[in-house]
């Protein structure tokens, strides 16, 4: 426990929660949140951990934030790379080691996994997330690549 933060593993006791959590954090971007798609998003990572995990931080017994780690084979690294999906602190508990604990906790989770890779998207301007992610040992990518996405039909 750190500034009396907590963490623990999500299950699908946490879902509502989680939910409100990454509503709040689809607002702040702009954009809306299919709680349906998103809960159902969940519901496959609790029902097999091969394919990643989350976690719930709470900070003074208020639901502060959470991350979620996917989870792949990467040639790159010659093994299994952990994806940070989602990293999402609640404004009221930011600049309070919340995000530092998270990141922490997945870190130390994601070597029992077998993980020898961490890799997280952010956005080019976002110096806040830049610079938590840096001092959890994450920084730019060698050379000019670029991330390609698209949804199959």
């Amino acid at each position: 426990m750190h500034n009396s933060i907590s963490i623990h593993r999500a299950g699908t006791g946490d879902l509502s929660i989680l939910l409100d959590l990454m509503q709040a954090f689809h607002a702040e971007s702009g954009y809306p949140l299919d709680r349906t798609a998103a809960a159902a998003s969940f519901a496959a990572l609790f029902a097999d951990a091969g394919r990643g995990a989350v976690w719930r931080a709470e900070r003074a017994g208020d639901a502060a934030g959470y991350v979620v780690l996917t989870l792949r084979h990467a040639m790159e690294f010659d093994g299994l790379a952990g994806h940070i999906d989602d990293l999402y602190v609640a404004p009221a508990h930011r600049r309070n080691g919340v995000a530092t604990v998270l990141l922490e906790t997945l870190r130390a989770e994601s070597r029992q996994f077998g993980v020898v890779a961490l890799l997280v998207e952010v956005g080019r301007d976002n110096a806040a997330a830049r610079r938590t992610y840096g001092k959890s040992g994450l920084f730019d990518a060698p050379g000019d690549r670029v991330l390609l996405a698209g949804r199959l039909a």
